[in-house]
């Protein structure tokens, strides 16, 4: 039977201070507002397509909402959220690439060779080019479309960018997290380079300006560029709230009081992203958007407890398969929803709005068979079943193998030590290693004597390769009954067989020097030449169609660029 122990302060501290209080069955904290019985009527079928805005936000952890009980203010993603439909059983993954090559593409990354990390600045790599994007095909319904914000889906050569994945503009940052400030970003000691482009073009005259702001104010402008008479999509995906922990002072000072300063930082960043989407929000009203359009809010992955997130009451962090990592925040807010103001507790995945997305658009998926998304509108707008039963959250073969999993464990179907896990109806299978499992309580108890680590731990059961929740039931993974009941953990893991027999391979190159921004300029960006695209073949490995001369070229290209490399990195260290 399982033990735990909390360190810090009690069980009975955590409840006197409501942090066990919160039935997970309620629709929120906040009480969702009862419709006006003189509220407008439903509106009609759609007239013209919609104006569709998505705005990701960058590793926000589940708690770090007011309507699910947090203590930083977000009275604009409060409100959009009540106003529309509440997404409290929705899923996203658990780290920054994978979510946002499953929204592009509608599939699971098992079938874009994305299944391992992300894409790293210096890998040749990037988002499979023989994919149909989601811009692409909203182009091809009539949409301008525009990018404002983080791309994370790979720049080595032009045709990776996001003006050449189907955006028509693009304001924003190529690889994972810069600085909010001067968005310098560095890949390792001595591997820095600035990462704001416009276009295809680096942004230079745009530093000094602090990221949310900047990509806020850009929405706006592409707003009164354009007539409301014809559809746009904007994807927003702000920097916020990942680190480097950076907020304008007046932000901070709301939250002077916090004791711990990761925290009050982070909280400052959220407020910030909040107070940018209601600018964005206004903007739609002001240029006439508002009365047409669809604001679809996600986060990207569960939020980081080193740095100031919170998941609670959820185990796990970002970056785990636990469901703080990959339980998300999202909302729909918009005039065309039929039931509005309500909490939906259909199965919704980020893969999800692809073919949601398009068909709202009136666009054609018959070109782009074998999606992993389904089409969730009828499930949100009018409260009908979701069309989906399960969630593949993913397959690594890469990951480090448990040191305790055995093909036997998984009755000679699974190898137990890959890491992998699947939702299917009420039931949630994980295999391998799952990533860190802690509960964290939010980290403003750190006004307590001792550490910020305040953390209620398990105690036993290290030596697993096997877990399976109810997840309806047990939403906080709590209770494994992976021993109770083997009959659905082998049903479980037949459907992971299933899925990885489609699998394509693993995209996953070595970093190549090439790509260091001072042989770019200083910025980072597109670096590959056409030799070079053409002996990776787009996933990093020499072809064997090139002939020995020409290998020994490269051979020696390489070797000059690692020693100039080793020698740059001394010299900055």
């Amino acid at each position: 039977m399982a033990v735990y122990a909390l360190t810090g302060f009690s069980l009975v501290s955590l409840l006197s201070f409501g942090y066990l209080s919160w039935d997970w069955m309620k629709p929120s904290l906040v009480a969702d507002v009862a419709t006006d019985p003189m509220e407008k009527p439903l509106p009609p079928a759609f007239t013209r397509p919609p104006h569709i805005i998505f705005i990701l936000t960058d590793d926000q952890g589940y708690h770090d909402v007011g309507y699910h009980g947090s203590d930083i203010q977000t009275p604009t993603l409060d409100r959009l959220a009540a106003e529309g439909v509440k997404l409290e059983n929705y899923y996203i993954q658990p780290i920054c690439t994978p979510s946002r090559s499953q929204l592009i593409t509608g599939r699971y990354q098992i079938h874009t060779g994305l299944q391992h990390s992300i894409i790293r600045p210096r890998q040749p790599n990037c988002l499979p080019l023989d994919q149909v994007t989601l811009p692409q095909k909203l182009q091809e319904a009539g949409y301008s479309t525009h990018m404002v914000g983080k791309w994370h889906l790979g720049f080595y050569k032009k045709e990776c960018l996001p003006t050449r994945r189907g955006f028509d503009t693009f304001l924003g940052s190529l690889t994972g997290n810069v600085d909010y400030y001067t968005y310098d970003n560095c890949d390792g000691p001595g591997v820095c380079g600035y990462d704001l482009h416009e276009g295809e073009d680096v942004a230079w005259d745009q530093s000094g300006k602090y990221s949310t702001v900047l990509y806020a104010q850009r929405v706006s402008k592409i707003l009164a560029s354009r007539s409301p008479k014809e559809p746009i999509f904007i994807y927003v995906a702000f920097q916020a709230v990942h680190t480097p922990l950076q907020s304008p002072k007046e932000y901070i000072y709301r939250y002077r009081s916090m004791g711990n300063v990761a925290r009050r930082k982070y909280a400052a960043m959220v407020t910030c992203m909040d107070e940018a989407v209601k600018n964005i929000t206004w903007a739609l009203k002001k240029y006439g958007y508002y009365d047409n359009s669809v604001i679809v809010f996600s986060t990207d992955n569960g939020g980081q407890t080193f740095s100031g997130g919170s998941n609670w009451p959820l185990r796990g962090r970002k970056g785990t398969y636990w469901e703080g990592g990959v339980r998300g925040i999202g909302f729909v807010h918009s005039p065309l929803i039929k039931r509005k103001r309500r909490t939906s507790w259909a199965l919704v995945h980020i893969t999800d709005w692809y073919p949601t997305l398009v068909n709202l658009a009136r666009g054609n998926l018959s070109n782009v068979p074998g999606l992993d998304g389904y089409n969730v509108w009828p499930a949100i707008s009018e409260g009908k079943e979701s069309p989906r039963t399960e969630i593949l959250h993913n397959i690594d073969p890469l990951y480090n193998h448990a040191k305790y999993g055995s093909l036997e464990d998984g009755f000679g179907i699974w190898n137990t030590a890959v890491q992998a896990s699947i939702r299917v109806g009420d039931w949630k299978l994980l295999t391998g290693d799952p990533g860190y499992s802690d509960w964290i309580p939010p980290q403003t108890l750190t006004n307590f004597p001792g550490s910020w680590w305040n953390l209620e731990r398990l105690t036993d059961g290290l030596r697993k390769s096997v877990w399976l929740f109810n997840i309806t039931a047990d939403p906080y993974e709590r209770y494994d009954l992976s021993e109770q009941r083997p009959d659905v953990v082998r049903t479980l893991l037949t459907r992971l067989v299933h899925y990885n027999r489609t699998a394509i391979p693993v995209r996953y190159p070595a970093e190549n020097p090439r790509a260091h921004p001072d042989f770019n300029g200083g910025a980072w960006g597109p670096w590959a030449s056409e030799d070079d695209v053409e002996e990776w073949e787009g996933i990093g490995e020499p072809s064997k169609s090139r002939n020995k001369k020409k290998k020994c070229k490269i051979c020696k290209l390489r070797s000059f660029f690692r020693k100039l490399n080793t020698r740059l990195m001394s010299n900055r260290i």
